[in-house]
């Protein structure tokens, strides 16, 4: 493997991985709660909760990008605030790459864990409030081990998706070889050198196994959640 890819590539490849670790790591609890509101909560706003959390999808990646500049570059607000208070810098830094990963896989990791928590059946939760468990009791008890394979399943698309993060990445924190170059803004800045082809080809596979790979994770999973709905 050291032959098929430089120096380069390999760092890119190693910031990829941390980089989508990072963002799913960060973003799971806040996605499994955001999940869990939507799922079973009824209030006002829930179907505009619903939007914003898949408005991502939807919208340019570039654009996506450019609101995270505003709100967390240096000088905007919330960049500001957490500099200020946890000396945490997102633009031009890996946790902004990781902060724009996060952002663009959250709709896929909170559409998985949704439809999880659909498929536990209400009334083992009931049971086991009726015999006096607490509600956080019935989430670790019965909700969470029920629902695990759609958890894994939405961590597993929010990895894959954080991997092959592009456009957000870059308007937000730019293409810096050893600080922001994941691999995908590796294999854009192959293919502008001449001769770089056959390198951008080589991290063009590498994505397409991970991908692959996250993709079979998910869908084994998914099935699992199928039957247990079917049951």
């Amino acid at each position: 493997m050291n032959e098929l890819l430089g120096p380069a590539e390999w760092a890119a490849l190693w910031l990829s991985l941390k980089v989508a670790f990072w963002a799913t790591l960060c973003s799971l609890p806040i996605g499994f709660g955001v999940a869990y509101v939507l799922a079973r909560g009824r209030f006002v706003g829930r179907q505009a909760l619903n939007v914003l959390v898949h408005l991502p999808l939807v919208m340019p990646p570039v654009v996506t990008g450019y609101l995270l500049l505003l709100g967390f570059g240096r000088t905007g607000p919330l960049g500001e605030l957490f500099e200020n208070l946890f000396g945490l810098v997102f633009a031009f830094r890996w946790t902004g790459a990781a902060l724009a990963a996060a952002i663009m896989g959250f709709p896929l990791m909170v559409r998985a864990i949704r439809l999880s928590l659909e498929a536990v059946d209400s009334g083992l939760e009931e049971a086991a409030s009726t015999l006096g468990a607490s509600r956080f009791k019935v989430l670790r008890t019965v909700t969470l081990p029920l629902a695990w394979p759609g958890i894994l399943a939405g961590a597993v698309l929010g990895f894959a998706k954080g991997m092959g993060e592009f456009g957000a990445t870059v308007t937000f924190v730019s293409n810096i070889p050893g600080q922001t170059q994941t691999l995908a803004l590796s294999i854009d800045t192959l293919l502008d050198v001449p001769g770089g082809e056959p390198l951008a080809l080589r991290l063009a596979i590498v994505s397409i196994l991970i991908a692959a790979v996250a993709l079979i994770i998910s869908e084994v999973l998914a099935q699992r959640v199928s039957k247990a709905r079917a049951r």
